[in-house]
């Protein structure tokens, strides 16, 4: 077991720490073999030669056992020569393309990185040149394992600490020394660490240092290190560079930070920008970086907040925006509040738009704490606890809070309203993931009526041209920015009382008007990306009818019909959605009059078309017709209510020939729940009008039919699709017409809606069960009530309103028993038996073994 391998090595270096000399223990007793027995100094340097070796955890264990070992001054004088001789030669005769060569190189430099951090400078200063030769002639930076790249880059600076002497630089920036003895008041030479006699000397500028060629070397491999793409590595070779630079004069100290700047080019890797990043905040928080280079630092990390490098599909770039907020962490203890005076309004800006719009959790997070950081060591920050009480790291967690909700406090605060607007206008709506995208555009509705003359005058002109422009994710983004800056502005001009064509310049109106016709001539609409151009123009058409643009009998109305009628055969839901989303707002503005009539050659058209698409053999274009017509308003519904209701309920109903189109029944029934709805209820109304008693019947009918939907397919049981779409159905129709005149209700009606209901609340699917049982308690417990609910009464008593509201539905074990009950009921006992009957035919074992129960049958 290599745990007890691992603990008997890392006892064995707590016993290396003995201060008597290791001869002591040597026993002078021969063997069996009559030889003396090998000493113990030399057993233990075995015992490291053979676990170094390993490629169990014991191998780090042992490391450390070496380190301590070699260290000791018994030890040191006999055997750390030839400890240091077989190590190299290890290095040397290892292959790091084989798994042995790796391991055994992973052993060796573990055990001598820690030899010369634990290790006195004097006593390994004469063996650095050589180990430091050894391992670079290796090559290692090549190797492929990021385990033996970070311990290369461990050895490397620890040997760049063995030839530099230990001081400490007087010339540091002395905030950026972390001892209590100097924010004392201390007025000594010296520090004192520890509770030891070392003392280390500040030493004067003026002091020669001498600094060995070889530091140039080490220094150079780990400038390449920062740049490596495993983080471990780059993370290692930060923390060798402030450690090295701490020993160095100003001058080869700033060097050291102006080739650490170099990394931040767009020619670089994002991992030479992440390298960038934590080699700057390790320099920060030591102190080394003193104020007069934050001027050329500060713009770097305002990069780093904000680098988002596109790959295809996805961007590359997390880890570098949350290393900058490191530094902006780090910077704001390191700092003396006067220093960072001329760059608070930039950082606290950059850190406000990553804790609000970055698209990582991580990202946002930490650039919350870097905020909070700030705010509380430097005080500077514009507003800064106003801000910090709100955004906070965990009020951060939620991206589509921090779009539409923090920003909106932020923007609040003149001193960041425009930063926020801009960073969405110029950065995010152009960002490759089409959730950010659509946030933004959100974002900037709730932002307008913080200024609205500046995204009237400023943000519209800008995005105009965009929205025509190539990159097919900028011109997504601007669309739909656009559309809702536009209907924003219309609020605001609607609370004022004024036309919105105060706001808006003609040129901006015109604009508007002739984007669709542009991205029509390019055939943007078939070009790739064209299901963001489809969706954003549906949004467009969307916010400019609820906005009232005067685009009325104008050539763009036919373009913007003839667009939705193409998304509403398209394949994509989401496109179908959008088209059936713009549909009320766009037929209420620009087909029906202000007196509230209708254009009746618009109305016949379009209903003529609708209807007759309801028959296309292609189930897409029936599932997004039957769904417009299930949006279309009041008006355009006059006098054809039951040609639409009689269209609709043919899809529907299941036929041979389109048993397998689910969806298409799933939507049909949406719109017929969505059509009454919109044309409410009259008893004695006329049915080509309104819900009436002459037409509720053969409402039920169909909805009641389509309960009996249980088609199969691959997908498995996508009858229930429809059935859910019925019980939703039933339940919203039953409670608009009971709110009217519960009369049209007839006995028979309320008995089949209830029993159907009490079917599907024992069904075998977790959603179609919790569906039916939430929707049969409402039924039961409606105001006003439902008439002629069978045995109300004694259903009331198995199902206690107390207690239904309370129920899970969904899970097996508490539906099952409750249902069950009422078996006993007679007008329930046939439902409760057929959705007992289908449950305990499945194969989910669950809910077989609940059924199955004596529990569910007992009742009868």
């Amino acid at each position: 077991m290599w745990e007890t391998r691992y603990i008997l090595l890392v006892w064995l270096s707590i016993v290396c720490l003995i201060p008597f000399d290791l001869k002591r223990l040597d026993s002078n007793l021969r063997q069996g073999d009559g030889h003396f027995k090998a000493r113990i100094m030399d057993r233990i340097m075995a015992v490291c030669k053979t676990y170094l070796l390993v490629p169990d955890k014991s191998r780090d264990a042992t490391a450390y056992l070496t380190s301590k070992f070699l260290i000791r001054h018994d030890v040191k004088q006999e055997l750390l020569p030839q400890a240091l001789e077989w190590m190299l030669q290890v290095l040397k005769d290892a292959d790091y393309t084989t798994g042995i060569g790796c391991t055994h190189m992973c052993g060796v430099l573990a055990a001598l990185a820690l030899l010369f951090k634990h290790g006195k400078r004097e006593d390994l200063l004469q063996y650095a040149p050589v180990v430091l030769r050894v391992t670079l002639d290796a090559k290692l930076e090549e190797c492929d394992s990021c385990v033996i790249r970070k311990l290369v880059g461990k050895l490397i600076q620890r040997l760049g600490l063995t030839f530099l002497k230990f001081r400490v630089a007087a010339w540091r920036y002395q905030r950026g020394s972390r001892s209590l003895v100097v924010n004392l008041g201390a007025g000594a030479a010296s520090v004192t660490l520890g509770a030891g006699s070392n003392t280390i000397q500040a030493v004067d500028e003026d002091d020669e240092i001498e600094v060995p060629d070889e530091i140039e070397e080490i220094i150079e491999h780990m400038l390449v290190y920062l740049k490596d793409k495993e983080t471990i590595v780059r993370w290692t070779s930060a923390k060798g560079i402030g450690r090295v630079t701490g020993q160095l004069p100003r001058e080869l100290a700033d060097d050291v930070v102006g080739s650490v700047l170099e990394l931040f080019s767009y020619q670089e890797s994002d991992g030479a920008w992440h390298g960038g990043c934590l080699a700057l905040a390790e320099l920060g928080r030591r102190g080394l970086l003193l104020p007069e280079r934050l001027k050329d630092v500060v713009p770097v990390i305002v990069k780093a907040l904000s680098y988002d490098e596109k790959r295809g599909n996805f961007s590359v770039g997390a880890h570098v925006r949350d290393a900058a907020c490191y530094v902006c962490w780090a910077f704001a203890r390191a700092y003396e509040p006067k220093e960072m005076v001329p760059y608070v309004d930039q950082i606290a800006s950059c850190l406000i738009i990553a804790s609000v719009f970055d698209r990582e959790v991580n990202v946002r997070r930490a650039a919350a704490a870097a905020f909070q950081e700030n705010v509380g060591r430097q005080g500077t920050f514009p507003h800064g606890i106003d801000i910090l009480t709100t955004v906070d790291y965990f009020a951060v967690g939620n991206r589509a809070r921090c779009y539409l909700e923090l920003s909106v406090f932020v923007a609040n605060f003149k001193d960041y309203t425009h930063s926020v607007i801009d960073h969405l206008a110029d950065v995010k709506i152009a960002h490759w993931d089409s959730t950010v995208r659509e946030l933004s555009a959100k974002a900037l509705h709730r932002l307008t009526p913080c200024d609205p003359e500046y995204m009237a005058s400023t943000v519209l002109p800008k995005l105009l041209p965009l929205s025509a422009g190539s990159d097919l994710f900028l011109r997504h983004g601007a669309i739909l920015g656009i559309a809702e800056i536009i209907h924003a502005l219309y609020s605001i001009a609607q609370s004022k009382d004024m036309p919105l064509e105060k706001l808006l310049s003609s040129e901006i109106i015109e604009g508007i008007q002739s984007i669709s016709s542009k991205l029509h001539e390019e055939k943007m609409f078939k070009r790739h990306g064209g299901e963001f151009m489809r969706t954003s123009v549906c949004c467009l058409i969307e916010k400019c009818s609820l906005s009232k643009l005067p685009f009325h009998g104008k050539p763009v109305i036919d373009l913007w019909q003839s667009v939705i009628d193409e998304c509403l055969t398209h394949i994509e839901t989401d496109i179908q959605a959008a088209a059936v989303s713009a549909i009320p707002a766009f037929f209420s503005e620009y087909y029906i009059k202000p007196d509230g009539s209708v254009i009746k050659e618009k109305q016949d058209a379009i209903l003529s078309t609708y209807l007759h698409e309801l028959k296309s053999s292609n189930q897409a274009t029936r599932q997004g017709h039957s769904l417009a017509l299930g949006a279309f308003p009041k008006a355009m519904l006059e006098g054809n209510l039951s040609k639409v209701m009689s269209g609709l309920i043919t899809v529907a109903t299941i036929t041979e020939r389109d048993e397998k189109m689910a969806e298409a029944r799933r939507d049909a029934i949406k719109a017929l729940s969505s059509v009454c709805m919109t044309v409410s209820v009259e008893t004695n109304g006329d049915p080509d009008r309104v819900v009436c008693k002459d037409n509720v019947k053969v409402i039920y009918e169909a909805l009641l039919q389509a309960m009996k939907d249980y088609t199969l397919d691959s997908r498995g049981d996508i009858g229930a699709w429809t059935r859910e779409a019925s019980m939703q159905a039933l339940h919203d129709i039953s409670s608009l017409i009971v709110k009217v005149d519960s009369s049209l209700l007839p006995p028979n009606i309320c008995k089949q809606v209830f029993c159907s209901l009490v079917q599907q609340a024992l069904e075998k699917i977790d959603r179609t069960r919790c569906l039916a049982g939430i929707l049969f308690t409402k039924l039961l417990y409606h105001r006003p009530p439902l008439p002629y609910i069978p045995h109300e009464q004694e259903v009331k008593a198995i199902l206690p309103e107390s207690a239904v509201f309370g129920t899970n539905f969904s899970a097996e074990s508490d539906t099952y028993p409750l249902f069950s009950k009422l078996l006993a009921l007679p007008e329930y006992a046939y439902s409760v038996l057929l959705g007992l009957v289908v449950s305990v035919g499945g194969i989910t074992e669950s809910i077989v073994s609940t059924v199955s129960c004596g529990q569910c049958w007992g009742h009868h």
